[in-house]
């Protein structure tokens, strides 16, 4: 029996898809992880990969085109099947009673024994909702087991290795089982939640979907064993120690308490990761701050006096695990090489100082530095560029990313055009950006496309450091903070302001002698700021 492949569901407002390239033709022997096309959402192009099998029967969306999600986007299945009717009848409830419907957001497996149970069952799998997603974890469900669940309401906040998301249902029903509990991480594809008839016998559906993928004939991988595995109810996995972080109260550094109580702590100044949490599940509630006494907090700090050897373990977050994945590529595939230079920052400081007073918006170093660089890398498109095995790219474009800390690690928003916009629009962005990252609520494609990215260690103090280059970028920049000392201007030893920074290159793509020249235009901007502006 074919396979059906439908316009996936990639971001949580995606309502139709463009196909952008396809990567595979008719009569292409597929497996499954490969790539199949690009597609374009409302918010990012992504690569979309192959769940089956095959041979590829049939392409329903011919590049340039425009397809609303769930429509038919291609068939994989045996070389000369059959496949007529299914071309013939290409109609979203035809195509979902003749096969597997499946997306990165949701799956929906109308096996025979599930049909046979309820036809209204719908089976939701953990969904991708960012291009480099493995896993996700349950921050928060909105639903519990027997609520009525209408289509477009809010089931639950997953984090990704980006963000805290909130997914939507796309059915009606009674959620009538959770596979996936609050604090608990899952791969992609695996079991998160089923919808349907309230008196459903959700055991007996749970069997059906793990006899149906045993009896799969396909050769499975690895990866495909372990989100077999995690369609399985496992009561047991929940008392590992990775998996019960909600019980620990902190995930990942993540504080479990409602809205409420944060905002009272943020009211009185209690750091909430001192309150002790009494509702279900530890969980930080409304009278757990109103009882919060921070003489037991001095009381317990000097009980560890006793110089008792002790530590603490916390479970590695998407985020942090998505850091450590992308730094380590980064830095043992790109050969890096680092420039430092120190520029004379007074008459950036006049420059500023001019600026901040003749206007209500103010502007910040680092939105002058993103503001310098993006006009110099304008004329060094050596430095704007991407490497790739067969060739290397030079970016006509300018977006900047710029790094920015968050309590689980670090995440890269991106000034698209940067070199287009004046510095109060540069400055009113970051900042927005900035504020949208630290409360996790930045989308994935407020974090994609960049050409270059800038890191600014200058607000902590740091002099001087250098940054892993983030791929897939030809070079970052590196900005240490503004130091006064004595310098020697005309022969004269004289108090000054410098600011050392060092640029990191990728020597495959960007030769020292690109990378210098591209240093001497922005030292230009710096010190001559006036040309920021023309």
């Amino acid at each position: 029996m074919p396979e059906i492949i439908n316009m996936p569901r990639l971001s949580d407002t995606m309502e139709e898809g463009t196909v952008a390239k396809w990567f595979k033709k008719v009569g292409d022997s597929i497996k499954e992880g490969d790539i199949l096309a690009e597609i374009e959402t409302d918010k990012a192009t992504m690569e979309f990969e192959a769940f089956y099998e095959g041979e590829l029967l049939h392409i329903g969306v011919n590049e340039g085109e425009t397809a609303p999600v769930d429509s038919l986007l291609a068939i994989i299945g045996e070389k000369d099947e059959n496949i007529s009717k299914y071309i013939d009848e290409p109609s979203k409830d035809s195509l979902s009673k003749k096969s597997d419907v499946k997306s990165e957001n949701r799956v929906v497996k109308e096996t025979k024994p599930i049909t046979n149970i309820n036809k209204n069952l719908e089976v939701i799998n953990m969904p991708r909702l960012s291009d480099t997603m493995e896993e996700g974890v349950v921050a928060s469900w909105n639903k519990k087991v027997g609520d009525i669940v209408k289509e477009g309401d809010i089931l639950a906040e997953i984090e990704t290795d980006k963000a805290t998301m909130e997914f939507e249902s796309f059915y009606s029903g009674h959620l009538i089982y959770i596979g996936v509990k609050e604090g608990e991480s899952a791969l992609v594809d695996s079991v998160l939640a089923i919808i349907g008839d309230k008196d459903t016998d959700v055991d007996e559906v749970l069997l059906s979907l793990n006899s149906s993928k045993e009896s799969s004939t396909i050769n499975e991988s690895s990866n495909t064993t372990k989100k077999e595995e995690s369609l399985k109810e496992k009561p047991k996995e929940s008392e590992k120690p990775i998996k019960n972080i909600k019980s620990e109260i902190i995930n990942n550094d993540r504080i479990f308490a409602s809205p409420l109580a944060k905002k009272i702590a943020t009211e009185k100044g209690i750091k909430i990761s001192q309150v002790s949490g009494t509702g279900d599940n530890g969980r930080i509630i409304k009278r757990d701050i109103e009882n919060f006494n921070s003489s037991n907090i001095v009381s317990k700090e000097n009980s560890t006096l006793n110089r008792e050897e002790s530590l603490s373990e916390f479970a590695n977050s998407q985020m942090r695990k998505a850091i450590a994945k992308r730094l380590s590529q980064s830095k043992f595939s790109a050969p890096h090489y680092y420039l430092g230079v120190e520029f004379d920052m007074e008459n950036l400081i006049s420059f500023r100082i001019q600026h901040n007073n003749s206007t209500d918006s103010k502007i910040s170093f680092n939105d002058l530095i993103i503001k310098a660089s993006a006009k110099a890398l304008k004329l060094h498109p050596e430095v704007n560029s991407r490497w790739y095995d067969e060739k290397i790219v030079h970016f006509n474009h300018v977006h900047v990313g710029v790094a920015v800390a968050v309590d689980e690690g670090l995440v890269v928003p991106v000034v698209k055009f940067a070199n287009e916009k004046s510095l109060l629009q540069i400055g009113e962005l970051v900042k927005e950006l900035a504020i949208r990252a630290r409360s996790k609520k930045i989308t994935p494609a407020e974090m994609d496309g960049s050409t270059f990215t800038i890191s600014n260690l200058g607000m902590f103090g740091i002099s001087e450091f250098t940054s892993i280059i983030n791929q897939p970028n030809s070079a970052i920049l590196s900005v240490g903070a503004i130091i006064q000392k004595p310098i020697v201007k005309e022969g004269k030893i004289v108090v000054g302001n410098t600011m050392k920074l060092t640029l990191a290159c990728d020597h495959r793509s960007v030769d020292g002698a690109t990378g210098s020249a591209f240093l001497k235009t922005l030292r230009n901007f710096i010190e001559n700021p006036i040309g920021l502006l023309l």
